[in-house]
């Protein structure tokens, strides 16, 4: 597996991470725990050393398994996990919340979860308005200082909540959605991350499965499935939103690879420090992901994919109207 260096202060991971959100929640019923430890193990196997997690993924069991898995790989892996939501008593999400003293509650909850001494890259999972942003990047300065976490992230926050966030403790990496079917990021984002040194994460990077190309207008999916609240998930935007799945089929073929892989290897291709987290729960899906490390576009590749892609008018958005309001961009 080849590696990536995100950010400026050297943090190495596999060129190809692994989301591991999917295992716990959203994508119907989860897998038997035993079969999702195995197959974290597997990508560990197979050079994927970037993982991804939050506690709000499930909640808090997701950590306890991915924790579970990478224990004996301790020293060997990246684990990043995220803080920003409020619980009940009962565990269930209430809202945001990123006041100091609530990081610090959750830095400490997810190193017992995670079965780490350090979290290796910590993001602030969602912009809460309510809270300064440079109080946030001072709550996890003093972590870092305590030698509890070791990196500084963001997520789906805008380039000005970027660098005043920077200014008080250098990010690392923003994670944010980012795919051919979502390429908002392209506007300011990655610019800013560019000339501030910081590294890109994007997740989603297949479109919540779509850009696999096995999923089609009749496609039907779990009632616990999040795709069913979807408005690009709507049966006629997946009909229209086709026309993406064709461009990538084609390249695939001519390539030798999958749409999947030549999805990821566009984002590779993007810059040298994108590193995209693609989820699975199985293993002939992990396989394939990690074989877009080694697909080589060309620039005319390149150029006939952005040029097709820009033809193409996307229905439906990405989000239901609640989650899109969660969102800095």
């Amino acid at each position: 597996m080849h590696t990536r260096t995100l950010g400026t202060q050297g943090l190495q991971v596999s060129a190809i991470g692994f989301g591991a959100m999917g295992m716990s929640q959203s994508y119907g019923p989860a897998p038997d725990r035993p079969d999702n430890i195995a197959l974290i193990r597997a990508a560990v196997e197979r050079g994927v050393t970037f993982f991804d997690t939050a506690e709000v993924y499930g909640p808090f069991v997701n950590e306890e398994l991915v924790g579970e898995a990478l224990q004996p790989f301790r020293g060997q892996v990246v684990i990043a996990t995220k803080f920003g939501f409020a619980f009940n008593a009962d565990g269930r999400q209430t809202g945001l919340s990123s006041r100091p003293e609530r990081i610090k509650q959750v830095a400490d909850a997810s190193l017992k979860r995670l079965r780490v001494d350090a979290i290796d890259l910590f993001y602030q999972h969602r912009v809460n308005p309510d809270v300064p942003i440079e109080d946030v990047a001072g709550a996890v300065k003093e972590l870092i200082e305590a030698g509890k976490v070791k990196y500084f992230g963001l997520s789906e926050a805008a380039a000005d909540t970027i660098r005043r966030a920077h200014a008080v403790q250098p990010v690392t990496a923003v994670q944010s959605e980012y795919s051919l079917w979502w390429r908002r990021p392209e506007a300011d984002i990655l610019p800013t991350l560019e000339e501030l040194g910081i590294g890109f994460v994007p997740f989603s990077p297949l479109g919540k499965g779509f850009l696999t190309g096995t999923i089609n207008a009749d496609t039907t999916f779990a009632d616990n499935d999040i795709r069913t609240s979807i408005p690009r998930f709507d049966a006629d935007a997946r009909r229209v939103n086709q026309a993406l799945i064709d461009l990538l089929t084609t390249v695939a073929a001519r390539k030798n690879a999958t749409p999947a892989q030549i999805a990821l290897a566009w984002l590779l291709a993007q810059q040298p420090w994108i590193v995209p987290i693609p989820g699975t729960r199985k293993l002939h899906r992990l396989e394939e992901n990690i074989g877009a490390a080694d697909v080589e576009l060309t620039a005319d590749d390149l150029r006939e994919i952005g040029d097709t892609a820009a033809k193409i008018d996307i229905q439906g958005a990405r989000y239901p109207e609640h989650l899109e309001r969660m969102t800095n961009l």
